[in-house]
């Protein structure tokens, strides 16, 4: 028995990953004013009692696992940065160890999530996957042959930040055109107030009776009555998402890409003119080279199935 922690910056949650299943699931806040020996102490109290919610002895659980925000060194189990709690190089593994007697892995909460979906969710039947969230940013993850792809010292597979737009819109990172500038929610967002701003006859305003309203569902309200603003929005938005997936494409060429976050929710009403977009714009072709597109199918539980699986993977 393996224990998941998904750690973020408002809570914590954690289970215990027990013959493929997340059983004791529990939760507890998080905060960038705690010291981080009192995070790692908070983490192992979270641990005992998600053993103890499963009807499990702590004794008997193998390792932990966590799925961390920021840049991990996983090999070591370091949380190199993390911005929103302005760790770094804080040994966490080494931290959770001591308080927890058992053995601590770490690796990125997007890695995690994309493993999770690899081997218990969206991609089981593939060997090759890439995982694509789409939230406030844009992260990903990737798996070749069966195993988490995280480039040297752990520090790979950051897809929000390829560039689509040169010299394009700034990025929080400090470049010019990345991806998540064009595909994330926020983005959407950001195209969608743009667009009703335009068009004051729009039925996006017919959601969102504001601009502060708006939210994902609006341009997908508004498509239905056959509004002609949301759907450009939405084209162009397609564009903007589809561009960075041929990269991914074209550079691994993995068996599936599994969109994830929010918007996934949307399923065939996204997938659909995505593929349209994507499959005459991939170098090779899909006669000689199937791909799948597909949605998450974990939510929220992605990561905790991940952080576990990798404890698992590297014991």
């Amino acid at each position: 028995m393996i224990i998941g922690i998904d750690l973020g910056g408002m809570s914590a949650k954690a289970a215990i990953l027990s013959e493929g299943k997340l059983i004791g699931k529990s939760r507890v806040e998080t905060s960038a004013e705690k010291s981080v020996n009192d995070t790692a102490l908070s983490l192992v109290k979270l641990c005992m009692e998600t053993a103890e919610k499963a009807g499990k002895s702590f004794e008997s659980v193998q390792a932990i696992g966590i799925g961390s925000p920021g840049f991990i060194d996983s090999a070591t189990g370091t949380v190199v940065s993390w911005t929103n709690f302005g760790w770094r190089n804080v040994p966490l593994a080494e931290l959770v160890k001591k308080y927890s007697g058992k053995p601590v892995f770490v690796t990125n909460d997007a890695n995690a999530a994309a493993l999770g979906e690899a081997k218990y969710g969206a991609g089981k039947r593939y060997s090759d996957s890439v995982l694509v969230t789409i939230g406030t940013g844009v992260g990903g993850g990737v798996v070749i042959g069966g195993k988490l792809f995280e480039g040297f010292r752990s520090a790979g597979t950051e897809v929000g930040h390829m560039i689509i737009r040169q010299n394009g819109e700034l990025c929080s990172c400090g470049r010019k055109g990345c991806y998540e500038r064009y595909a994330s929610a926020r983005a959407l967002l950001r195209m969608t107030r743009e667009a009703m701003a335009a068009h004051p006859e729009s039925a996006m305003w017919k959601y969102a009776e504001t601009l502060e309203k708006v939210d994902g569902r609006t341009v997908f309200f508004a498509m239905q009555k056959d509004d002609a603003a949301a759907k450009k929005v939405f084209e162009e938005y397609i564009a903007n998402l589809g561009e960075g997936i041929i990269n991914l494409v074209n550079v691994l060429r993995p068996q599936a890409v599994i969109l994830g976050g929010g918007l996934s929710a949307e399923g065939e009403t996204l997938l659909a003119p995505l593929r349209k977009f994507i499959s005459p714009r991939i170098f090779v072709s899909e006669v000689e080279v199937p791909l799948d597109l597909l949605c998450a199918e974990l939510g929220n539980d992605a990561g905790l199935y991940g952080a576990a699986q990798f404890a698992m993977e590297k014991l």
